[in-house]
């Protein structure tokens, strides 16, 4: 186990050159086939410092450096982006990176796809403390068996599905098939986000790590935790080692505890999210720290989409509470778990009367986004024209219950206990 973090000190370039150095020294790499796993855009990480260093190190050793971009069910990257993403053009990457391609993982192509093993329905129950039980496949892609090595490296956050991302979320759900996919993600949501969120410790990362030791491939985790822009952890060793490392700095920097709750808040989702899907961080960062019957608006006027890729399932069942679907079973039980998941956690806690047919979200989630008015209805979200706000308007009136969070996503918001 190698690296550094700090609260206060930010990483430089030679920093992140001189612990990967070590790190590469005691690894017996050379004329390995290398495949590194990194997240897509909807994640901040110096993925272009990180690709030209990798390069820098490995390249002159191995015989292959290739990238995987772990979407999960995110939509492919297009060229354009992947350039974005890692700092240097298809060309640059021809002639500079001669060893190095990149692909996007293919979550719904089985073609792509490997079963390298099964979490029984005893294990899942043992796994979740019996919330439960299914029998797993565990799919992976399978691209991973034409390698000799694989390297996890990507930043760790609060998440509202495994508690904190990274580590082995690279492989589940980053380059996984559905079946595990929709059974983590409807764990998490079964747990709720509320629980779940900015916890290390969590259900759905037992599963992770239960799923990961399937793969026979050699495995080594360069983690990453940044506050806002600025690198300020690189943990490198096995994915539990240092996704843990990782995670309790993250717990550090990127969780903001407030004393009292916010009646309303103003969450302006980073402009890296392009959809309500990915963009949803917004709320789930800011929802522990709302009071009840208070309102979080996602403001991205950016936004015109639902989900490029779920789109029409969202549109089919709406966003509710998490007992609406529980207490209606025979009517969702067909519904992906991912998508049911993510319904939920966009609407947040709360209860459903099943006799009287009667939903109270804990809070009002209002969309101030490129959507239109009648789709929000329709898809049970509230709606406010972006137009009509100015986020000035916002700033500075803590002490009235009102919070206006910039560039929100990544920073969770919490209660002081």
């Amino acid at each position: 186990m190698d690296g550094h973090g700090s609260v206060t000190e930010i990483l430089t370039a030679e920093d992140v050159r001189q612990i990967l150095a070590r790190t590469f020294a005691e690894m017996a790499l050379d004329s390995k086939r290398v495949l590194v796993l990194i997240p897509d855009g909807t994640r901040t990480a110096p993925i272009p410092l990180i690709f030209r260093v990798l390069y820098e190190q490995l390249g002159p050793r191995v015989s292959q450096l290739d990238y995987l971009i772990a979407l999960g069910t995110h939509q492919p990257m297009s060229e354009e982006a992947i350039a974005r993403l890692v700092g240097a053009s298809a060309e640059e990457r021809a002639s500079s990176f001669p060893k190095t391609k990149i692909y996007n993982h293919q979550w719904s192509d089985p073609e792509t796809l490997k079963t390298i093993g099964v979490i029984t329905p005893e294990e899942a129950r043992q796994l979740t403390d019996g919330t439960l039980n299914d029998e797993v496949p565990v799919t992976l892609n399978r691209m991973i068996f034409d390698y000799d090595q694989l390297l996890i490296c990507g930043p760790v956050f609060p998440h509202e599905v495994a508690g904190f991302s990274g580590g082995a979320k690279y492989l589940f759900p980053g380059i996984a098939g559905a079946d595990i996919i929709n059974f983590s993600h409807w764990l998490g949501a079964r747990k709720t986000s509320m629980a779940t969120i900015g916890v290390k410790d969590t259900h759905v990362r037992r599963v992770i790590h239960r799923a990961a030791e399937f793969v026979n491939v050699p495995l080594f985790c360069l983690a990453m935790v940044l506050k806002g822009s600025d690198l300020h952890g690189l943990y490198c060793g096995t994915y539990r080692e240092a996704f843990e490392q990782a995670a309790d700095l993250s717990g550090k920097l990127n969780i903001v505890y407030t004393e009292r709750p916010f009646k309303r808040v103003l969450s302006m989702a980073s402009e890296h999210y392009d959809d309500l899907w990915t963009a949803a961080k917004a709320m789930y960062k800011t929802e522990p720290a709302i009071a009840d019957g208070g309102e979080v608006i996602i403001y991205a006027p950016h936004i015109t989409e639902v989900s490029y890729t779920h789109g029409k399932l969202i549109d089919q069942i709406g966003y509710h509470v998490r007992d609406y679907f529980l207490k209606q079973w025979d009517r969702f039980k067909d519904i992906p778990g991912g998508i049911l998941a993510h319904s939920t956690h966009v609407k947040g806690s709360g209860t459903y009367d099943a006799e009287n047919g009667i939903e109270r979200p804990r809070i009002q989630v209002t969309l101030a986004t490129g959507i239109p008015e009648e789709r929000c209805r329709r898809i049970n979200l509230g709606y406010l024209d972006y137009r009509t706000l100015n986020p000035r308007d916002w700033e500075g009136r803590e002490d009235e219950g009102v919070l206006l969070v910039p560039n929100a996503g990544e920073v969770l918001y919490r209660l002081t206990k």
